[in-house]
């Protein structure tokens, strides 16, 4: 019997820059769904990319040196990179620089200009760069890009538009008669509340400011809108043409199972591609999955200020399957989840050395110590308390794991494999093997016992082997056996034995306090690499800028000055946060004679601040000392760069600088009171 299709996509990736580990965990999420979905005996097509035009793109090319397709290659294949890193299945890497796309793209947007859904007019409204996006000053929150936040500008140009008001009625009753084609509900609400009905703008779909994209073919001073360029991806990947002289795959994959976006693009996926799939006559997906953010800690992740977390760092740190584990397991269904170097850390002894690695060892061990590596299958009739709860835990988790699953829930099928392996923890600690191994006339039971554990693990690791591929394959050479079907894992005693071969720790226990400074060399070289971008990219003449800065940084300093300022009261001095910072790196800010950049620690946290304070001292004799810091002073720009604080210095009647220091040794982060 043929398999059932079922094709999975991500959103393209924008070759904008490295993705951050909330980017790759949607990476790691498809691939899950996928391996999962071919464990079901699904024939999975698996597509995820890149997303390569627009005017970010040109703006950032412009500003490396580089055309924009050297710009893109290069990013794209550092994207690939992440995604192989991570070991994504996908079936195909596709680009929207391929040819073949791009041609299909020409031909779609034709195709609607030919049957009436598309006309020329002009846009004037407010234009989000970063998002490529169109707003109305109504649509704008607090003036800014309701999407990213971040500040748009006034544009007026000639433009293409798509009729979205003649499609708007059918994909409302389609939502309506389809619940679930949006997921979570929450997303559904979402889109129909503040979008549908509400009335549906037309859509700008070309650009004539810019010219990285595809041309339109009868217009040739015009390029498709980035949106619909990406979208069409979903399409032309698989063989769509829109001549009607479609692939194979097109045919046997069309329409998708699942497309897997991130929530802050849900409107594109689900009201702006399903009205172009109408336009085409196409089928419509069967379902679009907005999963929520990964956060760090409770905010997002920013380069300024040195806490993005990159997914190789981490598998470096931790390996490959324990970022699959944290990001699967810790992000919720339709909540945001929040990681940091700490949480991994946490999560990999509590989980993964306590609870998996730590029971696949002693079995191991306990195996090989007793019975020279081989166990034999044990005997219905020879049960005994706890045994046959025990297997009906190990043997009933797959029924559980494929229901969580084919909901999206992977957390929490994940979280149904690990109860297997805590009842396996828990099923040593009732039957006592090394006690069972004292007394001769137990041998037969001590044998039964570690054949049970045996087959739990097994088992347990044909349920993991979706989310954590690398480590179930060691489990599986270990246990001399190969991964179950889901059908296999409901039958408890498969094999006739089991022989073991010692393998080293799957997961040892980390310290965290060994890792702190490795964490802290990353944090500090992300700020050293964001702050040499932005000193490049920032004006050739800074002199005025540097003035005002270093004199805002350093404050008065002449009797004059002194004389002017005013008196505070306890309330107003209270405000003010004092610490002792220790400078783990500092150097000299490029294009300027007087400021230096200090990479400070302040306990846990690291900061940049910049100073004026160059011409007094070297950046090799800053490194090492602890000075007083202001910690709570807004972060400013100075020369480009984003200073966090504020050194104390007194300065001398000749202009020379005594930094203030405490007299005794503290540590880094101690407050003064």
């Amino acid at each position: 019997m043929a398999k059932k299709p079922y094709y999975i996509t991500t959103a393209i990736a924008y070759t904008s820059g490295k993705p951050h580990i909330g980017n790759t965990y949607e990476a790691i999420l498809a691939d899950a769904i996928a391996r999962f979905k071919r464990k079901e005996g699904y024939d999975v097509f698996f597509q995820t990319g890149t997303d390569e035009h627009g005017q970010k793109i040109q703006e950032k090319a412009e500003a490396a040196g580089v055309t924009p397709q050297a710009f893109v290659d290069e990013v794209a294949g550092e994207i690939k990179g992440v995604w192989d890193l991570v070991n994504t299945s996908y079936d195909k890497f596709m680009r929207t620089t391929d040819a073949d796309h791009v041609k299909q793209v020409s031909k779609i947007f034709k195709k609607f200009y030919d049957q009436g859904d598309i006309y020329k007019d002009y846009y004037e409204g407010m234009y989000c760069t970063p998002c490529e996006s169109f707003w109305t000053e109504s649509q704008l929150a607090d003036g800014k890009c309701p999407d990213c936040g971040r500040d748009v500008k006034p544009a007026k140009e000639e433009a293409y538009f798509f009729k979205m008001g003649k499609y708007a009625d059918r994909l409302i009753e389609h939502i309506n008669t389809h619940p679930e084609f949006i997921q979570p509900v929450s997303r559904k609400n979402e889109m129909m509340n503040n979008f549908l009905l509400k009335g549906l703008q037309d859509l700008c779909l070309s650009r004539t400011s810019f010219t990285w994209g595809v041309p339109v073919e009868f217009d040739p001073r015009h390029i498709v809108y980035v949106w619909f360029d990406a979208l069409t991806n979903y399409i032309t990947g698989i063989g769509y043409d829109a001549e009607g002289n479609h692939s194979e795959r097109y045919k046997k994959y069309w329409p998708a199972d699942l497309h897997l976006i991130g929530k802050d693009i849900l409107r594109f996926h689900t009201i702006y591609w399903p009205i172009f799939l109408m336009a085409l006559g196409e089928p419509l997906p069967k379902q679009v999955f907005g999963h929520p953010w990964l956060l760090l800690g409770d905010g997002k992740m920013s380069k300024s200020k040195g806490n993005v977390i990159y997914a190789d760092d981490l598998a470096r740190l931790f390996g490959v399957d324990a970022v699959r584990y944290f990001v699967l397991h810790e992000m919720p269904f339709d909540n945001d989840g929040q990681i940091t170097w700490e949480l991994v850390a946490e999560r990999f002894n509590t989980d993964l050395a306590n609870v998996l690695g730590n029971l696949v060892s002693r079995t191991i061990a306990m195996i090989e110590k007793y019975f020279g590596g081989t166990v034999t299958k044990s005997l219905p009739a020879n049960e005994e308390d706890p045994d046959i709860e025990f297997k009906a835990t190990v043997t009933g988790a797959v029924a559980k794991v494929v229901a969580k699953a084919d909901e999206l829930r992977i957390a929490d099928a994940i979280s149904e494999v690990f109860t297997v392996f805590r009842r396996a923890n828990k099923y040593i600690d009732e039957t006592m093997p090394w006690a069972l191994a004292k007394d001769e006339s137990k041998k037969a039971r001590l044998n039964d016992v570690l054949y049970n554990l045996a087959e739990a693990i097994q088992i347990g690791a044909s349920l993991l082997d979706s989310f954590m591929p690398e480590t179930c394959a060691k489990i599986f050479a270990a246990y001399g056996g190969e991964t179950r079907s889901l059908e296999e894992c409901a039958s408890f005693g498969l094999r006739e034995s089991v022989t073991v071969t010692a393998t080293p720790p799957l997961f040892a226990r980390l310290d965290f306090k060994t890792l702190a400074p490795e964490i802290e060399k990353i944090r500090a070289a992300q700020l050293a690499a964001y702050e040499a971008e932005m000193a490049k990219n920032a004006p050739a003449d800074q002199a005025a800028k540097e003035k005002q800065a270093v004199n805002a940084d350093m404050g008065a300093s002449s009797e004059e000055e002194t004389a002017k300022v005013p008196e505070i009261t306890f309330d107003d001095f209270v405000k003010v946060q004092l610490r002792v910072g220790e400078i783990i790196a500092c150097e000299a800010v490029p294009k300027s004679s007087k400021l230096l950049k200090e990479t400070v620690k302040f306990g846990d946290e690291v900061r940049t601040i910049v100073s004026g304070i160059a011409k007094h001292y070297k950046p090799e004799e800053m490194v090492g000392k602890k000075v007083v810091f202001v910690t709570n002073l807004a972060p400013r720009k100075v020369c480009g760069i984003v200073s966090e604080g504020m050194i104390l210095a007194a300065e001398n009647a000749d202009g020379t600088l005594a930094l203030v220091v405490p007299e005794k040794d503290v540590a880094s982060g101690t407050t003064l009171g």
